[in-house]
């Protein structure tokens, strides 16, 4: 929320009912693009009247042709196994993004690539019994004490935060 605040000023959030194991294919860019339209579409069912932005982060791991997409941890442990599969490892955060007002829509999928140190079992599991990851897609906040996993990223930190407010900016632009 904090992140919107620096383009929004007012706002209200809305719970998106979006059932999104259901809408998660094998492209982890489709599957951003079209959980952010989905949660977008429902809030404006709920405010047609209203410019509803909807979003979603997907933590992606290249696995030989294809992607293996780290969702929310189920638990510690589940924290602590997404984090030592990306312990030294590149890895792409994609954040879909959807807006949708009374005269138009938008949506895109921001992509950063992010590459962790290698990290200790230990270090996984220290990290993980602080509850931080635990509703985190990938099991990490990068603004947080995962901060200290990574070596490098190329794109929009923000994005791995889970608002790219590159993108955010550009869409608003269309609105007004």
């Amino acid at each position: 929320m904090e992140l919107l605040r620096t383009r929004v000023r007012s706002f209200e959030t809305i719970s998106a009912d979006v059932d999104e194991e259901t809408h998660t294919c094998q492209d982890p860019w489709a599957t951003a693009r079209r959980l952010a339209e989905l949660k977008a579409a429902a809030g404006f069912a709920r405010r047609p009247e209203a410019l509803v932005i909807g979003g979603d982060t997907v933590v992606a791991l290249r696995t030989g042709e294809g992607w293996t997409q780290l969702a929310k941890p189920a638990g510690t442990e589940d924290a602590a196994t997404m984090l030592r599969a990306l312990s030294g490892r590149e890895h792409v955060v994609v954040s879909g993004l959807a807006l949708r007002w009374p005269g138009g829509s938008f949506a895109s999928a921001e992509t950063t690539v992010v590459r962790f140190r290698a990290i200790t079992d230990q270090e996984a599991r220290e990290y993980a019994s602080t509850g931080e990851p635990l509703d985190k897609a990938g099991a990490y906040a990068i603004q947080g004490g995962a901060a200290a996993f990574v070596e490098w990223t190329l794109g929009s930190v923000t994005n791995v935060i889970g608002l790219p407010l590159e993108a955010l900016t550009r869409a608003l632009d269309l609105v007004r």
